[in-house]
């Protein structure tokens, strides 16, 4: 049978130790072969080896030891053994054990009597516990605080026990006297925290009493008083003001446990802005001050809270919150963007956007491993900024094209996105972005931004001096025609031409056969193998451009794009150029560029041809150019632009309308009480009191109080374990957290009689892990109980949780067994929805290998069984 147990110590059982091996060690004299047996005896018990012929010989030969391992292994086997019989009766032998545990407890070592006081707090039986407790009251008075701690807690778990009011009816008295005189600081934690457990009043009243001496108490026991005051607040809401000044008054504290723990109990007791003020300056200093990520990471969530409810107020710490991106943490700089960007405002934009232009140019030092992906998040923000507030583009469009040949393909491509976004919004930037855009187009390194930064050229250059530039631009990147060539190596002197017109009178007979690019056969002859070589790249001139590199390794889309952006410049060339000749001589340039595009990918220099879609793009192209009507240069010239326009107008009212659907999640029933808060009495109440009223009347008209998960979404979650017959009925409540899974099993006993030893055993198939397993419980006549059960989720698979209910009765000594339902725990239980960009989910899902290996494992079955 399972049972419960605070020490877990895992252990092979593949080669367990033999009890008379255990026997002959522990009856020798040598020390370090009694702890070695006493750890394997621990090891074998927790496994679910009983030996219960190792009591007796335990008794004779370890209980006498002096050695301090010895005695700290003997509690621990005494905590594991068990005490009882099957009645619940204690074992007579266990007064054996009585004995030397009153002798620990008066023994002259400090050490072995603070062991043998936290060995206490683990018993449940009172019969043991009896006998010892006037031992335990002295040691309440020892001179070692050690001792009087652990004396203490040891009162503190005798008088929570069933029937520990009638061993200790004095105890929270006793407790209280020596709290006042207490001088450790860990004493008195553990007394106060005794009264707090159990004689609230009493606690309540010494907090009171000395409420002007709170600030001068030791960390741990501020944080005791912390805990009390959200209890007490909790239950009695009248009673907050009183309290709240108390933890205004730790705000101050020098420890920073204790400043978070106020900073979190202020925001879960009030709404006042003066005390969401304080916690969130509280939380701002913690960010600034601490250095581990950790503490960082948890701050920057609790001011994202604060940003969700109080977002006014954390307006004003917007600075304070931007100075966390001076950690070099990335997950840190992320969110406090995240939370920065919620909480731009008209007042503040300037120098939020000043903040992260300094930020931008400190990415090109090149310090830090992960500058780029760092500046890829700056030009995102910026971006969010600039679309939220279109008049700071100004300030910042310039300053982020220097970064389009950026390193970082995805921040080069950020970088043109809020380009090509910013020169619609802002007709006064087209004619600045344009020129900048033509002098920095040689920098762009990337297929995509090229293709993007074209299509801006080709839309928006409109004057004659921009059409011809974005022209003479395209074709400097594009370097020397042609992008191939074949050379012919024959020659003029009488010596070679004999040579040749012997080489062709012998050809006949010199022909050879070879095989195509295609597999199949053809016939070769020598003389045209040495008077022709094969078609060579021309890699053109250090001055060519990235065009013709990113062409030449095949990318022939980007082809089909400077195809179409020569043929909207050409076309409106035609409207702005008054002279003919210009304009023929610029459709015959772009004529020719595409005709050598399309011989490139027709021949053999490339290892793939060029695909059908840009080949036809570019054909479409020439046609155009050719032979142009008005119709045609409409859709090209203005259907294109249009469209564009209408994708961000559609943007922009999506995200509208779901900042409309947030506002309006929270109502307030038909039948809320209104509480008039200018009606109500203010006498007594102070300044912060009075806000906390006005914040909650606020609350309750917006409908802020009323719970998301109401009781109907809660029932859905409920699962039926047991049969409406059984004598025991059992039900569910599972909750997902991420990868953690709590069951609250509720367990009804519908029969007559007691049920002892009752215990929910469960078990998991697949990557399900059960944390700890319940422990057993004795359930009166058609009483219930809940009992909770801890799920650890290792992977994204179907798990299922199946298990039993076993019980025993007074009446029947066999166990009665009663099988539960199966809960099957599917991925969608811990999944949940977010929003990701597109060029982030492709970075992500590129990041999985098996997607990459599906397409050849796929074929090879595919090959296999076909063979």
């Amino acid at each position: 049978m399972e049972k419960s147990c605070t020490l877990l110590i895992h252990f092979d059982k593949g080669t367990p130790a033999i009890a008379n091996e255990i026997k002959e060690a522990l009856e020798g004299n040598d020390v370090p072969a009694k702890v070695d047996a006493m750890k394997k005896a621990i090891m074998l018990l927790l496994n679910g080896e009983t030996l219960p012929q190792l009591f007796i010989t335990i008794v004779r030969y370890v209980l006498p030891s002096e050695d301090h391992t010895i005695q700290k292994l003997l509690l621990l086997y005494l905590e594991i053994i068990d005490k009882t019989d099957a009645k619940g009766r204690v074992l007579p032998e266990m007064i054996l054990i009585c004995q030397n545990l009153r002798n620990n407890l008066q023994h002259p070592n400090e050490y072995i009597r603070g062991v043998t006081l936290r060995f206490l707090c683990r018993l449940n039986e009172t019969e043991i516990i009896e006998p010892l407790i006037p031992s335990v009251l002295q040691n309440l008075q020892h001179r070692h605080p050690y001792i009087r701690r652990n004396a203490i807690l040891a009162v503190m778990a005798i008088y929570k026990l069933p029937q520990g009011e009638q061993l200790l009816v004095d105890a929270p008295e006793m407790i209280e006297k020596v709290l006042s005189t207490e001088q450790d600081p860990s004493a008195k934690r553990n007394a106060f925290l005794m009264l707090f457990t159990c004689d609230q009043d009493r606690a309540i009243n010494y907090l009171l009493t000395h409420v002007d001496r709170v600030s001068e108490w030791g960390e741990l026991l501020q944080m005791v008083v912390l805990e009390l005051i959200r209890k007490v607040c909790r239950t009695n809401k009248g009673e907050k003001g009183k309290y709240i000044k108390i933890i205004i008054s730790l705000l101050n504290a020098p420890s920073t446990a204790v400043i978070y723990e106020c900073a979190g109990t202020l925001v879960s007791l009030s709404s006042a802005p003066t005390a969401i003020r304080a916690a969130a300056n509280t939380y701002s200093q913690l960010l600034l001050s601490q250095s581990d990520n950790n503490v960082k990471l948890i701050v920057l969530d609790r001011l994202n809270e604060l940003r969700s409810s109080h977002r006014d107020i954390m307006v004003d710490l917007i600075m304070d919150v931007l100075r966390a991106l001076n950690s070099p943490n990335l997950d840190i700089r992320r969110k406090t963007l995240d939370i920065v960007l919620e909480l731009i405002t008209p007042r503040n934009i300037n120098e939020v956007v000043l903040m992260l232009k300094k930020e931008v140019v400190k990415t090109q030092s090149g310090e830090l491993e992960k500058n780029g992906e760092y500046r890829q998040m700056l030009i995102q923000a910026i971006h969010s900024c600039a679309i939220k507030f279109p008049e700071v583009a100004s300030t910042v469009v310039h300053l982020l094209m220097d970064f389009l040949g950026d390193s970082n393909v995805a921040s080069a491509i950020d970088v043109i996105i809020f380009v090509r976004e910013i020169i619609e919004m802002n007709p006064k930037l087209r004619v600045s972005i344009i020129t900048r855009l033509l002098d920095n187009f040689y920098q762009i390194r990337a297929a995509r931004v090229c293709t993007c930064a074209l299509w801006i050229i080709g839309e928006y250059c409109q004057s004659l001096s921009e059409v011809e530039n974005g022209i003479a631009t395209i074709k400097q990147c594009l370097g020397e025609l042609p992008f191939f060539s074949v050379s012919e190596e024959g020659e003029d002197t009488d010596s070679s031409k004999k040579v040749q017109q012997q080489a062709s009178s012998t050809t006949v007979s010199s022909r050879r056969p070879a095989v195509l690019a295609d597999g199949t056969y053809a016939t070769q002859s020598a003389a045209s193998e040495t008077a022709f070589s094969p078609p060579t790249i021309v890699q053109g001139t250090l001055t060519s451009g990235n065009l013709r590199s990113l062409l030449l390794t095949g990318d022939f889309f980007l082809g089909a794009v400077v195809a179409c952006t020569l043929t909207k410049l050409v076309l409106r060339l035609e409207e702005v150029q008054p002279s003919r000749v210009e304009v023929n001589k610029a459709s015959s340039q772009a004529l020719l560029i595409m005709v050598s595009m399309l011989q490139l990918g027709q021949s053999p220099v490339l290892p793939h041809p060029i695909d059908n879609d840009s080949f036809d793009r570019i054909v479409v192209c020439i046609r155009l150019l050719c032979n142009t009507g008005d119709n045609i240069r409409k859709i090209w010239l203005q259907s294109c632009r249009q469209s564009f326009v209408k994708m961000l107008s559609e943007k922009q009212l999506r995200e509208s309308e779901e900042l409309k659907a947030k506002a309006q999640i929270s109502h307030a029933q038909p039948d809320d009480l209104i509480d008039f808060y200018h009606l109500k009495s203010r006498k007594g109440m102070s300044q912060l009191e009075l806000e906390d009223e006005v914040q909650d009347d606020l609350k309750r008209a917006t409908g802020e109080f009323v719970k998301e998960g109401d009781d109907a979404n809660k029932l859905n979650r409920i699962l039926q374990l047991t049969g409406f017959s059984d004598p025991v009925y059992a039900e569910a409540y599972v909750t997902v957290h991420h990868y953690d899974i709590v069951l609250d099993v509720t367990v009804i006993n519908r029969t007559k009689e007691t049920l002892q030893n009752l215990c929910l055993e469960l078990a998991t198939m697949g990557d399900l892990k059960l944390v700890e397993r319940p422990q057993n419980y004795t359930l009166a006549p058609e009483s219930s109980k809940q009992i909770k059960a801890n799920i650890k989720v290792s992977s994204t698979e179907t798990g299922v949780i199946f298990g039993n209910i076993v019980y025993e009765t007074s009446n029947v000594l066999e166990r009665t067994v009663v099988v539960l339902n199966d809960i099957h725990i599917d991925i969608m239980d811990y999944i949940s929805p977010a929003v990701c960009t597109d060029a982030a989910f492709r970075t992500m899902w590129a990041e999985f290998e098996w997607e990459n290996k599906v397409s050849l494992a796929l074929v090879s079955c595919f090959f296999h069984t076909n063979h």
